[in-house]
């Protein structure tokens, strides 16, 4: 059974989200408090986290930032918030994905249930090669580590399942629409901004000089393609 995590203050939105989640078959465990939110997230009990942003104690970007440094379970951010700075920040500082509120409790489960398979198929049931080398760029798919001419470098979690989509087909043109169904999950509700963010954020970590990518191309007009140089 998938343990879920609920950072949430506001106790109604809270008790929708976790009874929709019970009722598919989730154990669910809930934080009004943005410290104590934050020490569950890092007990490593959890399969996936729904985060507020504004809560009391620590607030949802500090959270975020906090885990990432040492997990990469899944965060989905919920949030009153949605311009897109607040959305660009989230995103940046490792989140998953980021739904506004009001949401639709069915479009929050079916993103929760991608976000896991997502998630399972990348670390755990493998069909991808153990190391992958395009352009000088290497990723070993086993321990998720990147490195770039040889030079490790850190990628968020989304960032580098995005990166190893594109370097399993390389030379191949994705619109922003097919990648984010094919990356985060879903085949609605995507916001081509959060592509944009998570392309750009790799090219400053693999590119040479990220304003002339010779790496992930920008094809105008069509998306985006990694070139096998």
């Amino acid at each position: 059974m998938d343990r879920i995590l609920i950072v949430e203050d506001d106790e109604a939105i809270r008790d929708v989200e976790r009874d929709y989640l019970e009722m598919e078959g989730f154990s669910v465990t809930c934080e009004g408090d943005g410290a104590k939110g934050l020490a569950q997230a890092m007990s490593g009990s959890f399969d996936l986290m729904l985060l507020d942003l504004m809560l009391p104690g620590l607030d949802g970007f500090s959270i975020c930032r906090k885990v990432r440094e040492k997990s990469d379970m899944p965060i989905l951010i919920i949030s009153a918030r949605g311009e897109d700075v607040d959305k660009i920040r989230g995103l940046g500082l490792g989140a998953d994905d980021y739904m506004e509120k009001p949401f639709s409790p069915a479009v929050l489960v079916a993103r929760v249930k991608a976000a896991l398979s997502r998630y399972r198929r990348l670390t755990g049931e493998r069909k991808t090669p153990n190391e992958i080398e395009v352009s000088g760029v290497r990723i070993n798919t086993l321990s998720r580590r990147v490195f770039v001419d040889g030079r490790e470098v850190e990628l968020k979690n989304r960032e580098y399942e995005l990166l190893l989509f594109l370097m399993l087909n390389v030379d191949t043109v994705f619109d922003k629409e097919t990648i984010y169904e094919r990356v985060w999950g879903m085949d609605r509700d995507g916001d081509n901004a959060t592509v944009t963010v998570h392309i750009n954020r790799i090219r400053e970590k693999i590119e040479d000089d990220p304003s002339k990518p010779r790496r992930i191309e920008t094809v105008w007009g069509a998306g985006y393609r990694y070139r096998g140089l």
